[in-house]
């Protein structure tokens, strides 16, 4: 484990819950007290403040990344240079040019790169993504993804240099990731529309911001993130296909409530209080995604093929926030800019039309409250638009 911060806890958490098979080892920190408080918390036989040391050693299969985002470079380079497997935390990168670099890092090298976006892997996600697969709502038109809260955990979110920005490069990156594997990643994001801004915090980085991603196909997927937002952590997703929709709720109210005078203690992450009705979170670890994202790397591993969240997944969600930033500054569509697209090819997908017969197209059809079926049609040479009672 690269780090003993908050999301390597919940890391290190997941990955002694699930595959009892696997072992955490080792740990590294800057700081050496914080290595050691981590290595006796987890029972890790070795800590350091060496990343060299910790990631060179023969034990060592895997490689986890729970560091600050302006160190993820220099830790993916030091897994190239031993060749060890590494797990990177979410963003992969600050910008696309980072990002494109370690994912070159990781294939010069022949080891596997994983990217750690939990929240592609949370159990109704997971449910959700096979139903579009299976066809359930038809082709994915719209794609939604919320996630707001008072602010991350520690100081170095709020500096836009060791991060690379603020809410969009910290919440964005899910959103955008849930709505790739909706609409399907191997259609390709062209252009993007974003307002941003910095409405609360004294910070150079944005605190709110919303996108709006188009895609090849003319599906669009949409974010919402927010640093400002009271009461919690909210993480909510919508899909609307042609043939039917999908809303989850993957957090703040998920069905789990409970009142307290404010004895206790921890509630569930980005809590505000600990008093008055609250909403814990039956299995945090695993309702977040954690426990089926590290059972999805690792299986990889073991049959060497590729997981659900890759390196080049992550290169392709910075160069879409990339063109997000330019885009909240210029108030216009924005390309985005990819060096490296491994997708779907073609520029022309068809139309959505859906014929009702030779001569028409089918708008709509429903039912009315005497019971007639009523189709709205439309003529495919003349336009006309009529009604038809069957």
């Amino acid at each position: 484990m690269l780090g003993s911060g908050f999301i390597a806890r919940f890391y290190a958490d997941s990955l002694q819950a699930q595959r009892a098979k696997d072992k955490l080892i080792s740990v590294y920190s800057r700081n050496i007290e914080k290595a050691q408080k981590f290595a006796d918390d987890y029972k890790l036989g070795f800590f350091s403040d060496s990343m060299d040391e910790v990631v060179s050693r023969a034990d060592v299969d895997v490689v986890v990344i729970s560091l600050p985002n302006n160190l993820h470079e220099a830790a993916v380079a030091c897994c190239a240079k031993f060749k060890k497997h590494v797990l990177c935390t979410k963003p992969l990168g600050r910008n696309a040019a980072e990002a494109k670099r370690m994912l070159d890092m990781v294939e010069k090298a022949g080891i596997l790169g994983g990217y750690l976006e939990d929240l592609c892997y949370t159990p109704k996600n997971l449910k959700a993504i096979k139903a579009v697969k299976d066809g359930n709502i038809g082709k994915v038109l719209w794609a939604k993804s919320r996630e707001a809260h008072p602010g991350p955990h520690s100081d170095w979110f709020w500096d836009h240099e060791q991060s690379g920005g603020g809410a969009m490069v910290d919440l964005g990156c899910h959103c955008v990731e849930i709505a790739r594997n909706y609409i399907g990643k191997e259609i390709r994001p062209v252009e993007v529309m974003c307002w941003a801004a910095t409405q609360v915090h004294p910070i150079k980085a944005e605190d709110s911001g919303i996108g709006l991603v188009k895609y090849a196909n003319g599906a669009i997927g949409q974010f919402e993130v927010s640093w400002c937002f009271r009461g919690g952590m909210d993480l909510r997703d919508e899909v609307m296909g042609t043939e039917g929709t999908i809303w989850l709720n993957n957090f703040l109210r998920t069905g789990f409530e409970m009142f307290s005078t404010g004895k206790g203690g921890y509630v569930a992450e980005k809590a505000e209080s600990s008093s008055g009705w609250l909403f814990p979170v039956g299995d945090e670890v695993h309702e977040l995604g954690y426990t089926n994202m590290f059972t999805d790397m690792f299986n990889a591993i073991e049959s060497d093929s590729q997981p659900m969240e890759t390196f080049y997944d992550g290169y392709i969600v910075n160069a879409i926030l990339d063109a997000c930033y330019v885009s909240a500054k210029s108030r216009k569509w924005e390309p985005v800019q990819l060096d490296v697209w491994r997708g779907d090819q073609t520029d022309d997908y068809g139309s959505n039309f859906n014929s009702y017969d030779d001569d028409h197209y089918l708008i709509k059809t429903e039912i009315l409250p005497n019971g007639e079926h009523k189709l709205i049609l439309k003529h495919k040479v003349t336009g006309e638009v009529t009604a038809k009672n069957i």
